[in-house]
């Protein structure tokens, strides 16, 4: 993270870039499953904030990185700081979707 991420937060367009570098990484969206219905980045998992314990049971290697997100960057900051209170070794936040410059999924 450099002083541009202190400032501005996580870019989610490069966190993306990071997540597709590493071949066991999983993608979550922190957002509710209404919001993930409503469009979504391919290939991610939907894993609302208010449910992260549930990445316990989903995900039993903890060196296994993940990559959240969510709207705007609030939730999935949450997120990522449970995931590793939790004992998850690599947790990205990657920030806002609604700043993701790709196709979204529906």
């Amino acid at each position: 993270m450099g002083i541009f991420d202190l400032l501005n937060g996580p870019d989610i367009n490069e966190g993306l870039k990071e997540y597709q570098a590493e071949p066991r990484a999983v993608l979550l969206d922190a957002r509710e499953a209404d919001e993930y219905a409503g469009g979504h980045i391919k290939g991610s998992r939907n894993l609302p904030l208010n449910r992260f314990m549930e990445a316990e049971s989903m995900f039993t290697d903890k060196s296994l990185p993940i990559y959240v997100y969510c709207h705007s960057g609030g939730r999935s900051k949450r997120m990522a700081a449970g995931l590793t209170k939790l004992g998850f070794e690599k947790v990205v936040n990657i920030g806002g979707i609604m700043d993701y410059k790709g196709e979204l999924e529906r």
